[in-house]
């Protein structure tokens, strides 16, 4: 499942997770959490979806399917985020998630306040995996480097630090399982472009393979492949799913 923004542009949020579960063989189920008004390089405005309004979409979907995994994108604020997974969680115990903490478009507009870092950590007691780049690692935690903020962001949860800010490590994304087990995933050689929602296809791609069986290492890692080729797809700023 996926909870996400309506992107009208489908390069990111809930259109481009669900491509991306299809494309690796995992039907999704789609909620969805925001409706914005944007292109892939211009954000114009968002109309976010209550609590409420997100859990009346889940629940009928999860008192029908069995969830394993559950994908959450933008959502208003983190007392929306607590409140969701809780109540998820009291249809599905057992159900993981893992967190893309979209904190600002790429085209510029942001979307979270971390002023209240108390209920981000509380929300991150209830996440598997938290995917954030190098910038939301270092607002999320309050540090000033993108290593020790993985680390004491992964004292709640598995860490993915994603490696396209990361000056001295360009490209290089480590899972955190833990302040000590630490796993580097370099990137590959295929020539990328830059897109529009590259951090929702890879959070969506790990958790495709997650729902498909794999360990986490392994979902990061093959998530990060397919990832690639998809920013090599096209040259524009929005691209093709494809295996």
């Amino acid at each position: 499942m996926s909870l996400a923004g309506l992107d009208p542009s489908a390069g990111a949020g809930l259109l481009a997770d669900i491509k991306t579960f299809e494309t690796l063989g995992t039907y999704g189920l789609g909620v969805c959490t925001a409706l914005t008004v944007q292109t892939d390089t211009r954000f114009l405005s968002v109309e976010w979806q209550s609590a409420e309004q997100i859990i009346a979409q889940a629940t009928p979907l999860l008192e029908t399917f069995p969830v394993d995994y559950c994908k959450i994108g933008i959502v208003q604020d983190a007392d929306t985020i607590l409140e969701v997974i809780q109540a998820i969680r009291a249809l599905q115990p057992d159900i993981r998630f893992i967190l893309d903490p979209v904190l600002k478009a790429s085209a510029g507009y942001t979307f979270h306040n971390t002023a209240r870092l108390s209920v981000w950590q509380e929300v991150l007691q209830q996440v598997y995996l938290l995917t954030p780049n190098y910038h939301e690692a270092l607002l999320l935690s309050g540090k000033e480097d993108g290593h020790a903020a993985a680390i004491a962001l992964a004292a709640h949860s598995a860490v993915l630090l994603k490696g396209g800010h990361r000056q001295e490590r360009q490209g290089v994304d480590t899972l955190y399982m833990g302040r000590t087990d630490m796993i580097d995933i370099p990137a590959g050689n295929t020539a990328v472009f830059p897109k529009h929602g590259s951090g929702c296809v890879l959070s969506a791609a790990i958790t495709a393979q997650l729902t498909a069986g794999s360990s986490l290492p392994a979902a990061c890692i093959t998530a990060k492949l397919y990832t690639e080729k998809y920013l090599a797809s096209h040259s524009s700023l929005l691209g093709y799913h494809i295996t």
